[in-house]
């Protein structure tokens, strides 16, 4: 079995899978030796053509001479560019890219002052330099691969593995290009001192100058130039390789010349192999040799729309409507293409004021004869042609479809970048499917997705470093503070750390009485009952104004119902009040004994006055419910009121004139002592007193006293200024019932009023019915310790309570009929209910004790 190296030697070729034949058309070009052109009025110069960016040296004014390098920079990967000529910086601007997409990029334009002036060029010998010096000077040549992928060939030349093979491609095996055939033509003899150079950076085992046989002239002169040339003659050879489309590709190249494929994703310096141009074997020796930097290549301009069409040294940066102009088009720009490439792999050049580049080999300029009309592209038929001539045995029928539907990640599963453009597939489509343009659609947004994950990962790692160093920041300032406490610490006195404990006990008891504070404050409930409290003041207050008399009573009859109401949701609301504020009846009845032993004597007297004057209201409501009844009709009372000046005015003087005269009847007939006149004006004298005595005693006879005291005051204004004529007795039982009406229509208008009413009521009837229980005998003679004064303010007080339980008592009957208590009303009516039972029955039991 013979090697590798010996196949080789014996001159064994391998097929490649796919291809085509196109027509080659290269007689239009190949038949003149390389030109020189004139000089273009101005060169543009990208500065993104090859490698990473760089810094700009120069600025608008400047002078350049040519070869001078523009750009500098420090990485490996950087590519300088060189002026191509004398001239004047004119523009630092965005201009149209030599690409299909024409987009403007960042590129440097000089005005040639047609001197045509050069740096100075110091030749050198090969032999002296060091292999990192030649690659130096390759690298600031700004050589790139000239065969149309244009990679920085520094780097190409310094691989990281030992190369066995290195193969020289003069294949150019794209239609209508003839530049590298004419090279190898006129300047074999420097591409193989190129060659010599490269062999000398790698030191393979062979070199193969494959050329394809189409090229008869150039693989003679090669040959020729192999035979004067310093290689030794058995580790470089030259090899025909058969006229086939796409073979002069890098990986199909070495599949046909060794057997081998290279595996996706990989390059063939893995497989210890290497590829160069033979245009970029002639730069190396133009860079290494004679000095000069790489600003200048040979450019194919072809097609049947140029008068001259040859091969032609243009200087990079010439604008493509120079070589235009200097050479001739036959054709219309607004219809006929202009293509940089071959018309396989090359693209229309949408603006031709864009400038050559280092990877531009060819300017093609067909006719509508060459160039076949645009076709509309139609639906995929599923055929398999495009798979069977794909030359890296890729599914272009799948690639397709994912590109279509922007499913890139789909696409780049089935080996998308293994893709090399060549065109083959959209040539022979039947359904005239651009497949190469959605190729290269997709691709560039694979790239563009890359490059912005590429941006957000650098982006996490920097805020990640942040976080970082933020938090050895932080630990590092704690771990100082603590070492400063630590040293505070150790150099403390007693004096001053006694200081700081009672600093710290001043801040826990300060924290544990806020605490206290907070436990102790009103709950959310005794708020929440204040707040009903003030929203039910406000709901009867409203209510006297709101309120509409019915149609049975007159609109006298309605202020005096309001105010009935008023009183008795007033007396209602203490009550409620005194009982949430009692925990138990015993507690209250042990609070009043203890009450009554320490007032003495004054206070035993009050209590039981007090208890005399219950009885006697009590006696007092049975008699005028008795002649209540006896009564008729109240609408006399009720005209005569009519005419009275004030409604307000009228309904206090009634219940004055109503309580007045029951009390005049009852001291009439004896069941009460008969104060004399001349304690009149002693009542609110006495009334204030006695009121401040019970203060003492309970808060339930406090509030009675204040009531009392208030009705007092009014009455007395109010009959002083004869306001109102005195009614005369005859008139007290009407204006009873007249009362009892009007109370009965207050308890329908709303249902608040109603309700605290109906709680006042039974609270009053209850009293009532437990001091009639009682059966005390009425004293005939008051006691010794009585004074004057004291009958006065007790008569008073009587009156007082027998005019609000005589407003009360009637609302209870009428309110039984009108409706039935709901169950949180009969909840608080059976409270009150309960309050006022225990409250009588200590009043009942103190009377028992003082008789």
């Amino acid at each position: 079995m013979l090697t590798l190296l010996e196949q080789i030697d014996k001159g064994t070729l391998w097929r490649s899978h796919g291809g085509v034949h196109p027509p080659e058309l290269k007689t239009l070009s190949n038949k003149t030796t390389i030109s020189e052109l004139p000089l273009a009025v101005k060169y543009i110069l990208p500065l993104t053509q090859v490698g990473d960016s760089a810094l700009l040296t120069v600025k608008v004014g400047d002078r350049v001479l040519k070869g001078q390098s523009l750009t500098k920079g420090t990485s490996f990967a950087y590519s300088p560019v060189h002026a191509p000529t004398s001239g004047v910086i004119s523009k630092i601007q965005p201009m149209p890219s030599n690409h299909a997409s024409g987009i403007a990029v960042l590129s440097c334009v000089i005005d040639a002052d047609g001197l045509d002036e050069s740096v100075e060029v110091i030749a050198a010998d090969v032999a002296a330099l060091s292999n990192q010096e030649i690659l130096s000077k390759i690298q600031q040549a700004g050589i790139a691969g000239l065969g149309g992928a244009a990679f920085p060939t520094h780097i190409k030349l310094s691989p990281a593995s030992d190369i066995e093979l290195v193969i020289i491609n003069g294949i150019e095996c794209e239609p209508y290009i003839t530049s590298d055939d004419r090279l190898m033509r006129e300047h074999s003899d420097e591409i193989l001192s190129g060659i010599a150079i490269i062999q000398r950076l790698l030191k393979p085992k062979r070199i193969i100058i494959a050329i394809e046989d189409n090229k008869p002239e150039a693989i003679e002169a090669m040959q020729h130039a192999l035979n004067r040339s310093e290689l030794a003659t058995d580790s470089a050879r030259i090899t025909a390789v058969p006229t086939k489309y796409p073979s002069g590709g890098e990986k199909q190249l070495i599949q046909i010349l060794t057997g081998q494929e290279v595996p996706s994703g990989s390059i063939p310096a893995q497989l210890g192999m290497l590829v160069q141009n033979v245009g970029t074997a002639y730069a190396i020796h133009d860079a290494v040799v004679n000095g000069q930097a790489l600003t200048r290549r040979v450019v194919t301009v072809t097609g049947l729309n140029s008068q001259t069409p040859g091969n032609y040294w243009v200087p990079i940066g010439t604008p493509v409507s120079h070589l235009l102009q200097q050479l001739g088009f036959n054709g219309n720009l607004t219809q006929d293409k202009v293509i940089i490439g071959g018309p396989m792999m090359g693209h229309s050049l949408p603006d031709i004021s864009a400038p050559v580049l280092k990877g531009t080999n060819c300017v093609l300029l067909p006719s509508s004869e060459e160039i076949a009309p645009e076709q509309a592209e139609k639906p995929c038929i599923r055929c398999g042609e495009c798979a069977a001539v794909c030359p890296t045995l890729l599914l272009p029928q799948q690639l397709f479809w994912h590109a279509k539907a922007e499913e890139y990640d789909k696409a780049a599963s089935f080996n998308l970048h293994d893709c090399i453009e060549c065109g083959c597939c959209s040539y022979v489509c039947p359904s005239d499917i651009p497949l190469v343009e959605y190729y290269r659609i997709a691709k560039s947004a694979i790239r563009t997705q890359t490059e912005e994950k590429k941006q957000a990962d650098f982006a996490k790692q920097r805020f990640e470093a942040r976080v970082q160093r933020l938090e050895e920041e932080k630990l590092a300032r704690e771990a100082k503070a603590k070492e400063a406490a630590e040293r505070r610490k150790t150099t403390m006195s007693s004096g001053d750390r006694d200081a700081v404990a009672e600093a710290m006990a001043r801040i826990k008891a300060k924290k544990a009485a806020e605490s206290q504070q907070s436990e102790t404050a009103p709950s959310v409930e005794d708020k929440k009952a204040q707040v009903a409290a003030a929203i039910a003041r406000a709901k009867a207050k409203k209510g006297n104004t709101n309120a509409q008399p019915d149609d049975s009573q007159t609109a006298d009859a309605a202020p005096l119902t309001d105010k009935k109401a008023q009183v008795a949701a007033a007396i209602a609301r203490a009550k409620a009040k005194k009982a949430a504020q009692a925990d138990s009846a015993e507690v209250d009845a042990k609070a009043e004994v203890n009450t009554e032993v320490n007032t003495g004597p004054v206070d035993t007297a009050v209590t039981d006055k007090k208890a005399q004057v219950a009885a006697a209201i009590a006696r007092a409501k049975a008699k005028k419910a008795a002649q209540a009844a006896k009564t008729g009709d109240t609408e006399q009372q009720l005209n005569r009121e009519e005419n009275k000046p004030s409604a307000d005015d009228a309904k206090k003087a009634r219940i004055a004139a109503a309580v007045a005269k029951a009390k005049a009847k009852k001291q009439s007939q004896g069941e009460e002592p008969q104060p004399s006149e001349s304690s009149a004006p002693q009542t609110l004298d006495t009334q204030t007193s006695v009121t401040q005595a019970s203060v003492t005693e309970s808060a339930d006879d406090v509030k009675k006293a204040r009531i009392a005291a208030a009705v007092a005051k009014a009455k007395a204004k109010k009959q002083s200024q004869g306001e109102e004529p005195q009614p005369s007795e005859s008139s007290a039982p009407q204006t009873l019932d007249t009362q009892t009406s009007v109370t009965q229509t207050s308890v329908t208008e709303s249902a608040d009023d109603v309700k605290k009413a109906r709680i006042a009521a039974a609270v009053a009837k209850a009293k009532a019915k437990k001091q009639s229980q009682g059966a005390e005998p009425q004293p005939s003679d008051p006691p010794v310790a009585q004074s004057s004064d004291v009958q006065s303010s007790d008569a008073s007080l009587s009156n007082t309570e027998t005019s609000v339980t005589e407003s009360v008592e009637p609302a209870l009957v009428e309110t039984k009929s009108t409706q039935a208590l709901s169950a949180e009303d009969a909840k608080k009516a059976r409270i009150a209910a309960a309050v006022a039972k225990a409250k009588a029955k200590k009043l009942q039991q103190k009377l028992q004790e003082k008789e």
